[in-house]
């Protein structure tokens, strides 16, 4: 199985143009039958806490993801901004950070609410958090994983994880607009995250600049022992990393410290 990381330069608050430069990135990428793509948090528009502009109200960022599963017959992860009720009203006034995912042929399979808006980055003035986790099978071939959605700073709160993981997640896949000033946090933590559960974590960060912060990317695959798959650096580049889910049982049958899991 193949996963494919897409880090690119953020446009800020410009969906048409993400659109594209995801397509850019896409036309360059050798996408197989079943192969796994997964974007960075906000892909469309940035890190914006502007909702009523960034929303997708009229599903824009939704069609576009799911044509790309459909078009390019693969499982495509991406995050959008939406509003419960459609769009921003006085019922509705916070939005949700939303990952969303359509398996091949174009149907949706899972939508993730981050659980932790960025209080640092005072995401929860625009953004509520969610209260579930979500999981979906990523399946290619004969062969199939499941896999836990999270975001950015979610990252920060193994116990998210670890609940992912009772639910049976052997691939957790994390995209971030995770800034420059805390970047060995990043790194670091996305390799814990993978020993600890015992998974495949996938981890795939912006680049570039926005208004307010700086991105170096770093996007990062990491095997269920906590070793390097891949890694970039601020480039704009996709990480292609190929996912053996036999390894993944294997290793948890000869070293099953997952059973000994107690959450008390």
């Amino acid at each position: 199985m193949r996963a494919h990381l897409m880090q690119f330069d953020v446009a800020w608050e410009d969906r048409d143009e993400n659109f594209r430069r995801v397509d850019e990135l896409l036309d360059r990428t050798d996408i197989q039958s079943g192969d796994l793509v997964v974007l960075p948090e906000l892909f469309d528009g940035g890190f914006s806490l502007n909702t009523s502009l960034t929303a997708d109200t009229t599903g824009l960022t939704a069609s576009y993801l799911q044509r790309l599963a459909d078009d390019l017959d693969c499982t495509v992860q991406g995050a959008r901004t939406v509003f419960a009720c459609g769009g921003q009203s006085s019922a509705c006034p916070l939005a949700r950070n939303e990952a969303i995912v359509f398996e091949p042929g174009g149907a949706c399979v899972a939508r993730y609410h981050k659980v932790h808006p960025f209080t640092f980055g005072r995401e929860p003035e625009a953004f509520e958090g969610g209260n579930d986790l979500a999981i979906y099978a990523w399946k290619q071939a004969d062969e199939s994983l499941t896999v836990c959605p999270a975001i950015c700073y979610d990252l920060r709160f193994p116990e998210l994880f670890r609940l992912g993981l009772k639910k049976g997640a052997e691939v957790f896949a994390i995209g971030a607009n995770w800034p420059s000033t805390r970047q060995s946090h990043w790194r670091s933590l996305l390799i814990a995250r993978a020993i600890e559960n015992q998974a495949y974590v996938l981890g795939v960060n912006r680049t570039g600049d926005d208004p307010h912060l700086n991105y170096v990317g770093g996007s990062i695959a990491i095997d269920p022992k906590g070793e390097i798959l891949g890694e970039l650096r601020d480039e704009v580049a996709v990480l292609t990393v190929d996912i053996d889910p036999a390894e993944l049982r294997d290793w948890r049958e000869k070293f099953p410290a997952w059973r000994d899991l107690r959450l008390i």
